[in-house]
């Protein structure tokens, strides 16, 4: 009774009571976890009673009762959002030992031959369903189908044994680049060597040093660190060990070395594929996607190169003309030099650069504008709630209120990157919606973490204006999440298509260059002065800066990604070269070859994007459509945004994705608004 998970939580809105949960009580509660779910699924196998929608499909999982309490979801939860931000090494052993027994678990439910039968059963002899009972009905089935119900013995134990070790493979990959991520630091101790770097930036690396007890300034691969060095520094040598360092993460001679891992990551997944009947990966993958084939992936890929790569070339050829007017004729551009002259010469045309913005952008104003923007659009209001325990001191918990004043969802916020966090940036859920039996709406609580720059010494939080982007992006995901209403679980918030997943993060990310939106919010954190009009006007005029080079690295992640998991045969390759070939079509700058992105490409190894990286453009195609409804009747038009809100973020997964988008505009999107967008095609 003093394991915390084992109790309903006694804190606001049943939120985790990080404040009381020891290590010792994670192993304890997953053991417990599991073992009721294994009798509550013993229930449902042995009613006598012939099997129904309401005792099979929704017995459980999808209708939980008011006594029922989901232990094993609880602490999964915990623990493995706190495996991602706030992690260390006896919880890293610890996720070694258990990731094992739940990919069994998962296995023992799955591959349960008399639980299947009364899906089954219920899938052919249903009474008649609402479209969401229809959906969770279809989403259960065919789960099953497609995680081996129907295979032998024989393909059951090899679904176990592959299935188990894609698990580890995982989660060891996840590991290895987290440590190697935070192994490396730059330490400068001569103050020329700083040259270029701007002020703040020097005070974080600074600040840096002196957490790490020494002397100097010390520079690291997180984000906040990495990108402004190789922007501003003059350093060429240095930008050089920088960007190798992180080019070259998990490729060395060590045990953090993910090059043999990614392989078999990929041949597990390829062969789990083939024993359920795809040809490939991408095929298992593409059963409930929008995009529909790997045939139609790649026409999007083709169309998108045809539009953006003659713009493309045309970007990088004026970098090296800067780069060569400044440094001579003989200098050749190298990939750490990319970030330096691309900035030079958005200075030279635009006057504008990300370090000009960050005086406006201090973070608790920007928190004031994203969540103005909410308020502004929906009519929602956030509070920040002490009482609310939370994980690690820069976490942030808001009560989430709706424009009624109920009660609407728990926000949690973590902005600054630290030593057990991984880099990135991510919505995640503690608690998901779901409607009890006696009508009661569970409401969510959702997270968004972030690696965003840190507060310095004499200076707050202030951020670039792509940071600010970042934070609209998660902040949109967890708009998906907490405006969730739907009656299970499964199906609500975030639970939908892949590739429509990041249409609702992608959209809020429109609003950053909107002058409307930047003017309720942006002040300069000394002299509480606004954003200039000019100001405001360059970056309008900016927005577009690389849009063709931007575009065309998007596709290359999704070419390399469609190359590995479109593989029918066993995959051997040396990946470092395989890769250089995957994405050829869409590169435009120069490949080095001991660099590689594949073994620290956690979205398609260890995360939920195998064979899946396009949806971020065809999100792209879907986000730019609604914006321009949204451009149309106006930006914080509070109609157009509860349409949006009540046939989207609202539905989940409940129907098919193209039905809510055609609700919500009237129409398919087409492409058009993208290339307008992006000033590849001319508005009418």
């Amino acid at each position: 009774m003093n394991n915390p998970f084992f109790n309903k939580y006694d804190t606001p809105h049943e939120t985790i009571p990080f404040d009381k949960i020891k290590m010792e009580h994670y192993e304890e509660a997953f053991i417990e976890g599991i073992k009721r779910e294994d009798e509550e699924i013993e229930k449902i196998i042995n009613n006598p009673e012939t099997p129904t929608f309401e005792n099979t499909i929704i017995y459980k999982d999808e209708s939980k009762g008011d006594d029922y309490y989901d232990l094993l979801s609880k602490v999964s939860s915990a623990f493995f959002n706190l495996l991602s931000a706030e992690t260390n090494d006896e919880m890293d052993a610890l996720a070694q030992k258990i990731q094992p027994m739940l990919a069994k678990h998962s296995n023992d439910v799955t591959l349960n031959r008399k639980l299947f039968d009364r899906i089954h059963y219920v899938y052919e002899h249903h009474r008649e369903l609402t479209p969401e009972e229809s959906t969770l009905l279809e989403k259960c089935h065919e789960g099953f189908v497609t995680n081996g119900a129907l295979l032998d013995e024989e393909g059951k134990a090899r679904l176990r044994e592959l299935s188990e070790k894609a698990s580890m493979l995982g989660l060891q990959f996840s590991q290895n680049l987290l440590k190697e991520n935070k192994a490396f630091t730059l330490h400068i101790t001569d103050e020329a060597d700083l040259d270029g770097i701007p002020d703040n930036i020097r005070q974080q690396a600074a600040d840096e040093a002196k957490q790490a007890g020494k002397d100097g300034w010390l520079f690291t691969l997180d984000m906040p660190s990495y990108s402004p060095f190789m922007t501003h520094s003059s350093r060429r040598e240095l930008r050089k060990q920088m960007y190798m360092a992180r080019n070259t993460e998990c490729t060395h001679d060590n045990t953090e070395n993910n090059l043999q891992i990614c392989k078999d990551i990929i041949n597990v997944r390829r062969e789990i594929a083939q024993l359920l009947g795809f040809d490939t990966y991408a095929d298992y993958v593409m059963r409930h996607r929008m995009a529909a084939s790997v045939k139609n992936v790649y026409k999007m890929f083709d169309d998108l190169i045809t539009a953006y790569k003659p713009t493309a070339v045309k970007e990088v050829a004026e970098i090296e003309k800067m780069a060569k007017e400044m440094e001579g004729e003989d200098f050749e551009l190298m990939p750490w030099d990319f970030s330096y002259y691309s900035h030079k010469l958005q200075l030279k045309k635009y006057n504008i650069d990300s370090e000009m913005l960050r005086p406006y952008f201090e973070l608790s104003k920007v928190i004031d504008g994203v969540f103005g923007l909410a308020t502004r659009l929906y009519g929602i209001t956030f509070k920040e709630n002490k009482d609310i325990p939370v994980y690690h001191p820069d976490v942030k918990a808001y009560e989430v209120f709706d424009k009624d004043g109920s009660y609407l969802a728990v926000l949690y916020a973590d902005f600054h990157p630290r030593k057990g966090k991984s880099g990135g940036a991510w919505m995640t859920e503690y608690q998901g919606q779901w409607i009890t039996r006696k009508g009661e709406n569970v409401r969510p609580h959702a997270s968004i973490v972030m690696n965003l720059t840190k507060p310095t010494a004499d200076k707050p939080a202030l951020l670039t204006l792509g940071e600010v982007s970042t934070f609209l992006h998660e902040f949109g995901h967890s708009l998906h999440g907490m405006f969730a209403n739907t009656r299970f679980e499964s199906l609500s918030g975030t639970n939908v298509w892949w590739d429509f997943v990041e249409l609702p993060s992608q959209f809020m990310e429109n609003y950053a260059i909107e002058k409307d939106f930047l003017n309720t919010f942006a002040r300069h954190h000394e002299t509480g002065e606004p954003i200039p009009d000019e100001l405001l006007e360059r970056i309008v005029a900016s927005r577009n800066y690389l849009a063709g080079y931007s575009c065309l690295r998007q596709v290359s992640f999704g070419l390399l990604d469609m190359a590995y998991y479109t593989k029918k045969d066993k995959f051997d390759e040396d990946i470092i070269k395989f890769e250089k070939e995957a994405w050829k079509d869409a590169m435009v700058t120069r490949q080095l070859p001991d660099t590689c992105m594949t073994v620290q490409f956690g979205h398609i190894m260890s995360g939920g994007y195998a064979a899946g990286y396009y949806s971020y453009k065809w999100a792209e195609v879907l986000d730019a459509d609604a914006f321009g409804v949204f451009r149309k009747y106006g930006i914080f038009n509070p109609e157009i945004a509860q349409r949006f809100r009540d046939n989207i973020l609202s539905k989940g997964g409940t129907e098919h994705p193209m039905t809510l988008y055609k609700r919500f505009k009237g129409s398919e999107p087409t492409i058009d608004a993208l290339l307008e967008r992006n000033g590849i095609k001319k508005v009418n």
